[in-house]
């Protein structure tokens, strides 16, 4: 399915809002980890199912853990709650 071109303004924190058509079209979802990418001065967007091995960024990491939990049952996100919160705690008193 070819869409028009849709044009959107850069925010001032480099942000770009992605149309829900086309975030639907592409199968993308709230939570949804991206990989962007630069080629000749075109920057694409691709949802991704897992990020590449070796990559230990920060922002990897934390989609990663952010899909994760996202597929996880109620009960084992609700354990990883308690436990996040306790760390939490811990660092504030300590």
């Amino acid at each position: 399915m070819k869409h028009k071109p849709i044009y959107k303004l850069v925010d001032g924190k480099g942000r770009v809002l992605i149309p829900k058509d086309l975030r639907t079209a592409s199968g993308m979802d709230y939570g949804d980890i991206v990989r962007l990418g630069l080629s000749n001065g075109t920057v694409s967007v691709q949802k991704i199912n897992i990020i590449e091995v070796g990559d230990q960024s920060p922002e990897a990491v934390e989609a990663y853990v952010r899909a994760a939990f996202k597929t996880m049952p109620d009960d084992i996100r609700l354990s990883l709650i308690s436990d996040l919160t306790a760390l939490m705690q811990q660092k504030k008193e300590g």
